[in-house]
């Protein structure tokens, strides 16, 4: 738990900000934790962000401690508590680093088995894999040669991991500070693997900034795939050799990425569709849809 009063005080000496009290007050606030600003929330003591791109997802928030552009006091109708300053994103980022990334401190050179983690005797992990602590593995799951599955990351039963994967590392993601230069944006999210998925050999799968990446139930992952920091892939989907999905990517259940294709950051693949060889997705794809080309365009429907 951290108090707002510190988490204010700590913004003043970064940045100008103001903040707009709502119900709760600054001095015996503390914030349990900060979430997604697109996930229901009825906990007044947790924290999210919002810029000028995304500010209509305030609209059916009514609590909570929100990070916003100075405007935001002014026009909105939420009623909870709002810290307001020029660059919302940039405070996030602050405020991550500040109170709630834990510190990564590399295992002692040759550890190569889990450390505080959970996995049954039916689970077998292959030599030179390294699993951090705080890794909770299903019973029934095979992972092979060489793989680094970092802290958080969760998975469940019957999974299949190939060789030389990275599992739960920190994503891409970086802000402008005051004197231009990019700054890591924290991920204290994680990844999660649920039940039957599949996945083969030189992949990389980021953990989330907040919340989770997850691969859904029978999703299938082929090799040297990389999945994005808070990418959702649905249940019994395909994704296939060196296809790139961006960051905040939601891909729907029985859907095929073929080969090479690109996903654009926040992109949405609905469910039951399929993308052509080396398709570039800039824009929303429906369900039951068949997407082709450079920009990606529907030409039939499946």
């Amino acid at each position: 738990m951290v108090k707002l009063f510190n988490i204010y005080e700590f913004l003043q000496s970064k940045m100008d900000c103001r903040i707009s009290y709502g119900t709760l007050s600054i001095d015996s606030c503390e914030i349990s934790h900060p979430i997604k600003l697109d996930k229901n929330n009825d906990d007044p003591f947790t924290l999210f962000w919002v810029n000028k791109k995304n500010i209509s997802k305030t609209n059916s928030l009514s609590t909570g401690i929100l990070i916003a552009p100075i405007d935001f006091i002014r026009h909105s109708m939420f009623t909870g508590t709002i810290i307001a300053c020029e660059n919302p994103r940039r405070a996030f980022s602050l405020i991550l680093s500040k109170f709630f990334d834990k510190e990564w401190i590399p295992l002692p050179h040759g550890a190569s088995i889990p450390i505080k983690s959970s996995g049954p005797p039916s689970t077998k992990i292959g030599n030179g894999t390294i699993i951090e602590e705080d890794v909770i593995i299903g019973s029934n799951t095979v992972i092979g040669y060489n793989n680094v599955i970092l802290r958080g990351t969760i998975i469940g039963d019957n999974v299949k991991i190939g060789s030389n994967n990275t599992i739960g590392a920190v994503g891409f993601g970086y802000e402008k500070s005051e004197d231009g230069k990019y700054e890591l944006i924290p991920h204290i999210g994680n990844v999660i693997i649920e039940d039957n998925v599949e996945i083969g050999n030189n992949n990389c799968i980021d953990r989330a900034v907040l919340g989770s990446t997850i691969l859904k139930e029978n999703s299938k992952i082929d090799n040297l795939v990389h999945i994005a920091h808070g990418v959702i892939i649905g249940k019994n989907s395909l994704i296939i050799a060196n296809a790139m999905i961006a960051g905040s990517v939601v891909i729907g259940e029985n859907t095929w990425i073929a080969p090479s294709t690109s996903v654009i950051n926040g992109g949405k693949i609905g469910s039951n569709s399929m993308t052509g060889m080396g398709a570039v997705v800039v824009k929303e794809v429906e369900d039951n849809s068949l997407v082709v080309g450079v920009p990606a365009k529907k030409i039939k429907d499946i």
